[in-house]
């Protein structure tokens, strides 16, 4: 038995290269909370973030007021860790910030279990595939020209991706029609296309869109109503043929249990900050299973390619490469898949070097 020793959180701003738009309003940076857990002389790491540096201090806050609930503890009682610390919640809420906290504490203990046996985590959770089939999200936004868009586009297939999301959102259906069309000409009708309306949308526009979108073949249409919406989410996915994704917004297990009694969505989008960490991102993905749906990450490309490669019911990863320069080691891919690395734990380690020079 190893004793959890200390868990640490270090902030750091980065920032983006150019700042990008979307239907959520312009981001410009993030605030990232860097999570260590320290047990038998090993560590757990983790990462957390805010958009643009807002209420990073909060966040951090909450991690470490949850660090009493792990700390003297055995490091490899994940689940009793996520118990304990989702009654202690109980009266703040199990959705938001406090949720977030056991995320992070949560996955670090995930990444230090898997360095303690020398194992990747995809084979310590059961494993399914060494291969993930990839798309490229960090670009085709709405701050984008057309002329941006396609160059943009054309751009990622060059790289070797196999599929590519743009977002929606311009304000009206004739503008997003035009910018879908100018991708999908680009790319040709061998790539995947997703297109992702970020919860800007109501029930009855986005109906109306999506049945306008259908002739360009979406693999899905992401997040078109807010996320609270569930019952208008399902009147949405029953009306259209694209497929729906949805669930980066949502937390917990219970959550998506509801999402998938009223079959609000096809394809299920479990974020690893928001869901609840490891523990409840796996959980969240046999639960899928169980209904025949497949899931999809959102972020976290470096930890979320080893939950995707233990199940069997994994359909996409999305390469967002928001914050691949805070670690050593970079994403491999192959054929449009990305390679889950058999090195211990998540398999990515921060630049202490790199994160030294961000520190505020």
């Amino acid at each position: 038995m190893m004793k959890v020793d200390s868990v640490t959180t270090r902030p750091v701003r980065l920032p983006l290269e150019k700042p990008i738009g979307s239907a959520l309003g312009p981001i410009a940076s993030f605030g990232c909370i860097l999570v260590s857990v320290r047990a038998g002389g090993l560590v757990g790491e983790s990462l957390m973030f805010t958009l643009n540096d807002r209420r990073t201090a909060i966040l951090r806050g909450m991690i470490d007021a949850l660090a009493d609930q792990i700390v003297g503890h055995d490091a490899g009682h994940m689940a009793g860790f996520w118990t304990r610390a989702w009654r202690d919640i109980n009266f703040l809420g199990h959705k938001g910030v406090s949720v977030v906290g056991i995320s992070a504490i949560d996955a670090a203990l995930w990444d230090l279990f898997g360095k303690s046996v020398g194992q990747p985590l995809y084979r310590v959770l059961g494993g399914a595939s060494d291969r993930v089939p990839t798309y490229h999200s960090g670009g085709l936004w709405l701050d984008r020209s057309i002329p941006e868009l396609v160059a943009e586009a054309e751009g990622f297939v060059a790289a070797g991706f196999r599929a590519v999301k743009m977002r929606l959102g311009a304000g009206d259906t004739a503008t997003d029609i035009a910018r879908v069309r100018a991708v999908r000409e680009a790319i040709g009708p061998g790539i995947r296309l997703m297109a992702d309306a970020n919860q800007g949308m109501d029930e009855a526009g986005a109906i109306r869109l999506g049945r306008r979108l259908e002739e360009f073949d979406l693999t899905w249409f992401e997040e078109p109503l807010p996320a609270w919406d569930l019952d208008g989410l399902a009147r949405v996915a029953a009306a259209l043929d694209t497929p729906i994704a949805s669930g980066e917004t949502d937390y917990s297990r219970y959550a998506f249990r509801r999402m998938l009694e009223l079959r609000s969505a096809d394809i299920l989008m479990p974020d690893l900050q928001r869901c609840g960490g490891v523990t409840e991102f796996m959980r969240i993905g046999h639960l899928a299973s169980a209904h025949d749906v497949p899931i999809a990450s959102h972020l976290f490309p470096e930890q979320s390619l080893q939950l995707l490669g233990a199940l069997p019911n994994t359909f996409y990863l999305e390469y967002m490469p928001w914050f691949s320069r805070l670690y050593r080691e970079d994403l491999a891919f192959e054929d449009g898949a990305a390679i889950v690395p058999e090195r211990p734990g998540f398999g990515f380690t921060f630049d202490d070097e790199y994160v030294t020079s961000l520190e505020r």
